[in-house]
């Protein structure tokens, strides 16, 4: 996305009426997110082999992220062949 892109306008979403008037426009639609994050899943799947993996959050900003990319993680490791066992560890930043 480059700098002056306007973004997407407020007429093709829907959105809570308390929003009304707080936002000018849509940078990045949810739906793209997610499928970004589903899609890392499936690189990190791929390129971890059969090996176990540690996952490492941010607390704060990063929490919902890296909650939704486990989940993504733990969905393809059910529907395939080889189980990828998880370890979830938290670690709070004073600055980024």
């Amino acid at each position: 996305i480059s700098d002056n892109w306007p973004g997407y306008s407020l007429d093709l979403f829907t959105y809570p009426q308390h929003y009304y008037g707080d936002l000018e426009y849509v940078l990045i639609p949810h739906g793209i997110i997610v499928d970004r994050t589903e899609q890392l899943a499936k690189d990190i799947m791929q390129d971890i082999g059969d090996n176990d993996i540690v996952v490492l959050c941010v607390l704060k900003g990063g929490y919902k992220f890296c909650a939704d990319l486990v989940e993504h993680i733990k969905n393809l490791s059910r529907n395939s062949e080889r189980f990828i066992s998880m370890k979830v560890d938290f670690v709070r930043l004073k600055s980024y």
